[in-house]
């Protein structure tokens, strides 16, 4: 698969997800759906947020590499950066609703996403 269609699949996605987002947005009533419109508005948010990452990444690695060699031998790390900074927002909105969300708990947030990527990073 080449790096262009793959990114279109993805971008593809985004807008299907920020479609959804916006229905979720303006159709679900937390209070009279409860956990389960809660629970589809973090998946929503998830996936739209993971979706928007991946993309800035990628760009972001073709930029420095100058090239799409570049940015596609990274794709993965790219994906998966993505997946940890949408799961570091979904987490942080997740407390913040609870009203449980405080600095040290997001600096602690940031730290555990940290240790995540740097265990990637190094495991080879």
């Amino acid at each position: 698969m080449t790096l262009r269609s793959y990114l279109w699949i993805i971008r593809t996605g985004v807008i299907a997800m920020l479609a959804a987002w916006i229905l979720v947005i303006k159709q679900v009533d937390p209070e009279k759906t409860g956990a389960i419109g809660q629970a589809i508005f973090f998946v929503a948010t998830f996936l739209l947020l993971a979706g928007v990452f991946v993309l800035f990444f990628t760009w972001l690695r073709r930029s420095i590499g100058g090239d799409e060699k570049t940015a596609l031998a990274y794709i993965g790390m790219s994906f998966r950066q993505g997946v940890l900074m949408s799961v570091l927002v979904v987490a942080l909105l997740f407390l913040q609703q609870n009203r449980l969300l405080t600095w040290w708990d997001g600096a602690l947030a940031v730290a555990g996403i940290f240790l995540v990527e740097l265990y990637f990073l190094t495991r080879r």
